[in-house]
């Protein structure tokens, strides 16, 4: 991985609907609401996630692997106006994200598991892609959906978001089929509150924090594996 790409630290936490009124209420006056929510400041977000033959970063995950990566094709509010193929990668307690567009066409392709249309990419992620669909079998495997209600701060790139709804797809790999049927792996009352930022969280926001959440436990929370777990006890 490039030494270039930007590394953020990521906070995880499972926080209840009361946690979430008083939080979100607090942050609405001190940050900026996400230019991509709706009236109500949230967007559907779904991805489609990727593992290989040998469910690499399903059990790099539960295992605790310090240095690991997950791909995932993602759209937002189902629509096919955008769509991100992603690599997102762990480096011990810190995070970076490679994303770039790609078009419906390919990416149908790499749903159906077909990387030729990649072979003679110049980008970095989509030759990784490649290689890990040549070499270790990378394939779809598994829809993660939910609702993402999101604020901002310029002060270090902070960003919170509250994660609502998640639901996993029960086995299909239908992208952009907005009528799949999906179920939550959690408890529904339960939702996840992500912070990140640079290098420092910024006092008043960590006061915030520890103000209106400060039973909230830090998780190393992955709605990925929280959805590939809940489809192998279905299973």
């Amino acid at each position: 991985m490039s030494s270039t790409l930007p590394i953020r630290h990521e906070l995880k936490y499972f926080i209840n609907n009361f946690q979430y009124t008083l939080l979100s209420s607090a942050l609405s006056h001190v940050l900026n609401r996400d230019p991509n929510g709706d009236e109500n400041n949230e967007y559907h977000i779904r991805s489609l996630y990727f593992d290989t033959a040998l469910n690499t970063a399903l059990y790099e995950k539960m295992d605790g692997v310090p240095n690991r990566n997950k791909y995932r094709i993602r759209i937002y509010n189902f629509s096919d106006q955008v769509i991100k193929m992603e690599c997102k990668t762990k480096i011990d307690n810190l995070i970076s994200k490679r994303s770039i567009s790609i078009p419906r066409d390919l990416c149908e392709q790499l749903m159906a598991g077909d990387p030729s249309g990649l072979e003679n990419t110049r980008s970095g992620l989509l030759n990784d892609v490649y290689r890990e669909m040549t070499v270790s079998l990378l394939r779809p495997v598994v829809l993660v959906d939910y609702v993402r209600e999101a604020y901002l701060h310029p002060a270090e790139e902070v960003r919170i978001t509250f994660d609502k709804q998640l639901r996993t797809g029960l086995w299909s790999q239908e992208l952009f089929n907005p009528h799949v049927s999906t179920v939550p792996p959690l408890d529904t009352s339960l939702m996840i509150l992500e912070v990140k930022y640079n290098r420092v969280l910024p006092p008043f926001i960590r006061d915030l924090l520890n103000t209106y959440c400060a039973n909230a436990v830090q998780s190393a929370i992955s709605k990925y594996t929280w959805c590939r777990r809940f489809e192998d006890l279905e299973a």
